[in-house]
């Protein structure tokens, strides 16, 4: 059923699949497992400023690994001290955590003096998300790769009401379209009607934009929670993988009743929006003075050199979104919905912090930071343009965060 034109665009779900899988996809997965952008600086501690909620998932595979790098002697690693009952004992406790599918930031000794000098780029603030103080004693680094994201097994009232959240007051709808109140099947998925001819009537092209990426990133998320699913549980081993009823029950055209297919088609529209991004941002990581540094030289050289072949290939795309149509109207009244539009994404961001399992706050808060960096990238696209060739760009400036979650949002 996902086939064919996409609404607003002039571009074909055809076009993207074969851009994407054949030429795309396989060098940015590489980018993705290099230092640099493995490792996300997250607060996962913050307090939900919306609701009072101490309803943290217990479920184990929402858990956050308990031994910070910090706290962890280095000795651990070393043979020295490796069989002092004390070592035995933290070793087994981020052993099991890490068996929990817990977060993992131990870093080694090299990774953490990189990541102090990552800290001294992070110097710009973020417009359309409400940013983690990285500088707090609560935000953490995490690694990505040992950290995936999948099934937990956080669902049912505490997951409804955050999309219930993001859907009814954060995302543009017409006044008369009414929501269930039933919190029905949890994470499962609450979706609004998005039929362009009937739900879409006499929304402007803003604000349809702007239910789409969200419609889409929720897809993206409940696409990664059916693929990578808890499909056996013993004390002998965790097996996950594909839940085909999972997938169908939240896109099977029948299941939905037409809603499915709409779903993925606002996937591919958030996808043509990211790579329109990262087409526009080129001439921020062409210039010579840029790194993506990590300490180990031959390596930063390599990865950047990879960036930007991701970057001009993203560049060659010949069916980009055309962005030129949005806020294009009565500048005062443009001025009014860009600014709607970017307070309605920053409170999507917030709300992330009400996310009772830490391994989807993660998750949540790392995509909605890549999404608004996209949408600061678009709406930046004048100061770009007069970024010098060498030196700082005062005009326009991304945060090592803001890069992280840009690429791996786009992963996703």
């Amino acid at each position: 059923q996902v086939t064919g034109y996409l609404d607003d665009c002039t571009c074909d779900v055809e076009t993207i699949d074969a851009f994407n899988n054949y030429k795309l996809f396989p060098r940015l997965n590489e980018l993705l497992e290099s230092d640099y952008f493995r490792y996300y600086k997250v607060n996962l501690q913050k307090p939900c400023p919306f609701w009072d909620d101490n309803s943290h998932c217990g479920m184990r595979d929402c858990a956050v690994q308990p031994c910070p790098s910090d706290e962890v002697p280095d000795g651990i690693r070393s043979a020295s001290y490796k069989y002092s009952e004390e070592a035995n004992n933290l070793a087994e406790e981020c052993e099991e955590a890490k068996r929990l599918g817990a977060v993992d930031d131990s870093l080694s000794k090299e990774t953490r003096q990189a990541v102090l000098q990552w800290a001294q780029h992070d110097d710009s603030s973020d417009s359309f998300c409400e940013a983690d103080d990285i500088h707090s004693p609560e935000a953490e680094y995490v690694d990505l790769l040992l950290n995936p994201e999948r099934y937990t097994g956080y669902k049912g009232p505490d997951a409804w009401k955050i999309w219930n959240s993001i859907y009814e007051e954060n995302c543009f709808k017409p006044q008369n379209v009414k929501r269930p109140l039933a919190s029905g099947r949890g994470e499962s998925f609450i979706y609004l009607m998005s039929s362009t001819s009937l739900f879409f009537a006499g929304v402007c092209v803003e604000k349809r934009a702007f239910y789409r990426l969200i419609s889409g990133l929720h897809a993206s998320i409940n696409i990664h929670l059916s693929a990578r699913y808890l499909l056996q549980d013993t004390w002998s081993e965790k097996k996950w993988g594909p839940n085909i009823t999972e997938f169908q029950q939240r896109f099977d055209e029948v299941l939905t009743r037409g809603e499915g297919p709409r779903r993925l088609k606002n996937l591919y529209f958030l996808y043509l929006i990211e790579l329109r991004a990262l087409s526009k941002v080129l001439p921020f990581f062409e210039r010579p003075t840029f790194q993506l540094y990590t300490g180990n030289k031959s390596q930063d050289a390599e990865m950047k050199h990879l960036l930007l072949e991701i970057l001009h290939l993203a560049k060659s795309f010949p069916l980009h979104f055309d962005e030129n149509s949005f806020f294009a109207g009565n500048k005062k009244e443009a001025a009014k919905l860009k600014e709607e539009f970017r307070l309605h994404f920053k409170n999507i961001s917030k709300i992330m912090d009400c996310v009772g399992c830490f391994k989807c706050r993660l998750w949540g808060k790392l995509q909605t930071q890549g999404l608004g960096t996209a949408l600061k990238i678009l709406f930046s696209e004048k100061l770009i343009e007069k970024i010098p060739e060498s030196g700082p760009s005062y005009g326009f400036q991304l945060t090592r965060q803001e890069i992280v979650a840009l690429f791996n949002a786009f992963g996703r």
